[in-house]
């Protein structure tokens, strides 16, 4: 079965129509690179996934349960995590404090309760050790590189016990050796059977780590295919409509 479904998904803004009739499924443990030019509706599509955007028709199912959702702190109960391009990290604070941001623990009763920092630390350490991440839970993220911030932002969606993990541009403006490092953090949450939906204009990153792509164009879905049976100059031609579809 499906982790996630989506049924003939459209969404429109008044009279413009951002996506069209978009029909996919998602198993678990599966990368599935999500591709197309500026304005395809990539975007649209996983805000709507992420609980930003309601469809305007159509129907998404996980786990084979018919999904509404009208905000994204519903996705994130549902086990659907999303991490935006810009990464939303606070700056001052370590790995660890960052990981828990809006999710602190406390410890002791009543009214006097105390972050709980130790245990803040040991957590995200294991979960850093999960990852493979060189990251350690109280430096700054402000001395990172981008290779490890994006550790931090990948890290916050193990708290929840992620089904889907969905990546916006996370390989952009960071360096050969740090894509290496992100492209890793993505195959170890494929391996313990995460989802991940990897947004991306980097053809040899898809062609790196999805076990799919699904290519987008004006809004509808023009290809989706095993990464082993196409190829960048096939998802090329789909991306800039010199190929109309191979749906």
């Amino acid at each position: 079965m499906a982790v996630l479904e989506l049924i003939n998904i459209s969404k429109h803004f008044g009279a413009i129509q951002a996506v069209s009739d978009v029909s996919l499924s998602i198993q678990a443990g599966e990368v599935v690179g999500l591709m197309g030019d500026n304005g395809a509706g990539k975007s649209t599509l996983v805000k709507m996934i992420a609980g930003n955007f309601r469809p305007s028709h159509g129907s998404m199912r996980m786990d084979g349960t018919e999904l509404n959702l009208h905000k994204p702190v519903e996705a994130r109960q549902h086990g659907i995590e999303i991490v935006y391009q810009d990464l939303a990290l606070c700056n001052n604070l370590t790995a660890a404090a960052n990981v828990f941001l809006g999710r602190e623990l406390r410890r002791g009763f009543g009214p006097f309760r105390i972050l709980d920092y130790a245990t803040m630390y040991r957590r995200a350490g294991q979960i850093f050790a999960e990852l493979k991440s060189e990251t350690r839970p109280r430096d700054l993220v402000k001395q990172m590189s981008g290779g490890q911030r994006q550790a931090v932002a990948i890290a916050r969606t193990r708290l929840s016990e992620a089904k889907i993990v969905l990546m916006d541009e996370p390989t952009a403006a960071i360096s050969v050796r740090q894509i290496a490092e992100v492209l890793n953090l993505i195959r170890h949450l494929r391996d313990q059977g995460i989802a991940v939906v990897l947004i991306s204009h980097r053809m040899p990153d898809v062609f790196d780590v999805a076990d799919r792509v699904i290519v987008m164009r004006r809004g509808r879905k023009v290809a989706d295919k095993r990464i082993a049976a196409s190829s960048p100059e096939e998802v090329t031609g789909l991306i800039t409509g010199a190929i109309e579809q191979v749906v």
